[in-house]
């Protein structure tokens, strides 16, 4: 690629021998063969360098020196993650903005203010506990401000969910529910 430019930049001037078999032309090899090891290499040192773009050792060392990962898995739902973690400040106590930061590292839940200083965080669409809860409950306690009280509260079918659904137990056991499964059949959210 380089090795081409350098070629049509020079031959205009007429006074260099740019043949393939000439000191200059292979001169010229050498030199485009090096610039383009630097090019890609300053193609993927710009793209790790911008927080929008980055996809490997850049959002590793974004990430690096928060407490916790993030638990955003792909490039972008890490990008976002990291966003919302910097974004966090003195101002980051309401209810909205405390919402808003746990959504935006990834974590597919809300915080509710239930009374003042007492927040109930859930998990919409989520039947029962999520599936990592363990690392989610750190990143979230992390997050949010120690003198909240936090309670996380996970979904359940409910018997008067079932009588509003018309359930009996011969749709169930057709249905080749077990207790588990049955008690995560919640309906979706309206």
């Amino acid at each position: 690629m380089y090795e081409t430019y350098l070629r049509q930049l020079l031959s205009p001037l007429g006074i260099y021998d740019l043949g393939g078999g000439s000191v200059n032309g292979a001169e010229l090899y050498a030199l485009g063969q090096i610039l383009d090891r630097t090019g890609r290499r300053l193609e993927i040192v710009e793209r790790e360098s911008v927080t929008a773009t980055a996809e490997d050792e850049g959002l590793r060392r974004r990430e690096a020196p928060f407490a916790r990962r993030p638990a955003a898995v792909t490039p972008e739902e890490r990008r976002d993650a990291i966003a919302a973690l910097l974004q966090i400040d003195g101002d980051s106590l309401t209810p909205s903005a405390i919402d808003h930061a746990i959504q935006g590292c990834g974590i597919r839940a809300r915080a509710l203010e239930m009374d003042t200083g007492h927040l109930r965080v859930i998990f919409p669409g989520v039947g029962g506990v999520p599936a990592e809860f363990e690392q989610i409950e750190k990143i979230i306690l992390d997050i949010l401000p120690c003198h909240l009280e936090v309670e996380f509260y996970f979904r359940y079918l409910t018997w008067e969910e079932c009588r509003r659904a018309g359930y009996t137990w011969a749709a169930v056991e057709e249905a080749e529910h077990t207790w588990e499964s049955f008690q995560l059949a919640v309906p979706p959210e309206e």
